[in-house]
């Protein structure tokens, strides 16, 4: 009996530690699942490099530093990206920026923002200052905005007398290609009889136009890039601020004006945000205001080679740097839904 017990207890024994060992195997193997689960959640969630979901930073834009906030982030094989929404500008401005073009919002960021941001609009003040020797002269002129304009008339007559003052020789000719011709015109359609617009920001805007046209110029001439380019590159910053200055005036339609004061505000240059419709607008114009420009006839002629080499880059990359369609303008899309209603 004792011994039949004994062997009784034993198995007893064994079994019972064979149900623990099992238990504990399975109740680590499950313990193991579950931290592996929860460190995979906890990666997928939480690991979003540098910067979170919902985080408030300051992101490069355009040389300056603007406030954002991120909205999304992905880890792509060239690093961490984020999509951030830029405070107080319209969701058209959401982009996704590399994690280069971010900082942390703090107070020593801060600092450096509001340094870079002064140093350009001083910039930006001294660009109107232009030399008033060679090039430079052409572009040395007022402009007043329409706001500011009392009567249209009295504006036009003074025009016509200053271009009958001007011999005719100094009148800029400046010819488009056909095919720009033909943009100009679907442009005006687009907007003036569809009711749609240019959608902004254009990328490419006008300030990437010229430097793609400048590296074009630079290549193509060769050996003699350094001195050319530098005549090249005078001309076509003046464009810039002629572009910059003459937009808000004469190179929009009544229906885009609305969309000029949504979008451009005193710390954003119009070249930034425009792009070649708009510029090209401008080319229609440069012969009435090069008018107004006290420039020798040499000077003019030089000008005006550039300004034809440059419609002629513009022609060649006519599909790549234009639209082929506009978009409809939101009050517009909103009239047309509350008629269908």
């Amino acid at each position: 009996m004792g011994s039949s017990n004994t062997a009784l207890n034993d198995d007893d024994d064994s079994a019972t530690e064979s149900d623990n060992d099992t238990a504990t195997r399975t109740d680590t193997d499950s313990d193991t699942d579950s931290e592996t689960e929860t460190d995979e959640e906890f990666r997928k969630r939480y690991d979003t490099g540098p910067f979170r979901e919902g985080e408030k930073v300051l992101a490069y834009h355009n040389l300056r530093i603007y406030e954002a906030k991120v909205l999304k982030f992905d880890n792509r094989s060239n690093g961490w990206h984020y999509f951030v929404h830029y405070l107080g500008w319209n969701k058209n401005w959401d982009e996704w920026v590399a994690v280069d073009r971010l900082m942390k919002f703090t107070e020593e960021n801060r600092q450096k923002q509001e340094a870079l941001n002064k140093k350009l609009a001083e910039e930006k003040k001294a660009e109107f200052h232009t030399s008033k020797r060679g090039a430079g002269r052409v572009f040395h002129f007022k402009l007043k905005h329409p706001k500011g304009c009392r009567g249209k008339k009295r504006k036009n007559d003074s025009i016509s007398k200053e271009k009958s003052a001007v011999p005719s020789e100094k009148i800029a000719s400046i010819q488009l290609p056909l095919t720009l011709k033909k943009q100009l015109v679907n442009d005006c359609e687009f907007i003036t009889h569809l009711g749609k617009l240019v959608k902004l920001p254009r990328i490419p805007n006008v300030e990437d136009l010229l430097k793609m046209y400048l590296d074009y110029r630079s290549k193509k001439d060769g050996t003699n890039a350094c001195s050319v380019t530098d005549s090249v590159r005078e001309i076509f910053k003046g464009i810039r601020v002629y572009f910059n200055k003459a937009l808000p005036v004469m190179l929009l339609y009544k229906s885009e004006r609305q969309q000029y004061d949504d979008t451009v505000t005193e710390d954003i240059c119009p070249s930034t945000v425009y792009g070649a419709e708009h510029l090209l607008r401008l080319f229609v114009k440069l012969p009435e205001l090069l008018v107004r420009a006290d420039i020798e006839a040499e000077t003019l002629l030089e000008l005006q080679q550039k300004l034809v080499d440059f419609l002629k880059f513009l022609q060649k990359n006519q599909n790549t740097l234009f639209l082929s369609t506009y978009h409809v303008a939101e009050d517009v899309e909103t009239s047309t839904n509350k008629q269908d209603n």
